[in-house]
């Protein structure tokens, strides 16, 4: 037997054994999907906002349980699996520059809507001193936007009308 034919069938006996032990470990949560989200980094006023708004959040969103994501911060938060993700104090969102971007008002708060076809959805407080972004999976999407009724009173206390800062 030639070399090349040697190692045509020594290195896949190799590697399927590791492929196989590096799918098998993993450091997500037992729940076996832990949410991450980036953490916003948020000027003075609006992380005072975001920090009020924290404590605010409601424990069950549409029905859904807590899931915070990782990295653990006061500025993110999430709900069920795959989570719904809020993220408090995040930079002004492009969307709100485009005069397309549909918007949709919930108890008082106003929400720009960003979706593209088969991703989440992500929705993005307007006019307040702090931008919130909420992330809906597709997987969740089948439900709409209700999940905003569950933030609009905690948004509406805590994160006061105004500009946000850039």
């Amino acid at each position: 037997m030639n070399n090349s034919v040697l190692r045509r069938l020594l290195v896949p006996a190799v590697l399927l054994p590791l492929v196989t032990v590096a799918g098998c470990s993993s450091s997500d949560s037992a729940s076996g999907s832990a949410a991450k989200a980036a953490v916003p980094a948020p000027g003075a006023a609006a992380a005072k906002a975001c920090r009020k708004l924290r404590a605010e959040l409601p424990e069950h969103v549409d029905g859904l349980g807590k899931n915070d994501p990782a990295p653990e911060s006061e500025l993110t938060a999430g709900w069920g699996d795959p989570a719904i993700i809020l993220r408090c104090g995040v930079p002004r969102p492009a969307a709100l520059d485009d005069p397309k971007t549909d918007g949709v008002g919930v108890d008082g708060v106003d929400w720009a809507i960003v979706h593209e076809d088969g991703g989440p959805y992500r929705l993005y407080t307007t006019l307040r001193i702090a931008y919130v972004e909420v992330t809906i999976p597709a997987a969740r999407a089948d439900d709409g936007l209700s999940p905003l009724t569950d933030f609009a009173k905690p948004v509406a206390r805590t994160i006061p009308k105004g500009i946000a800062e850039d």
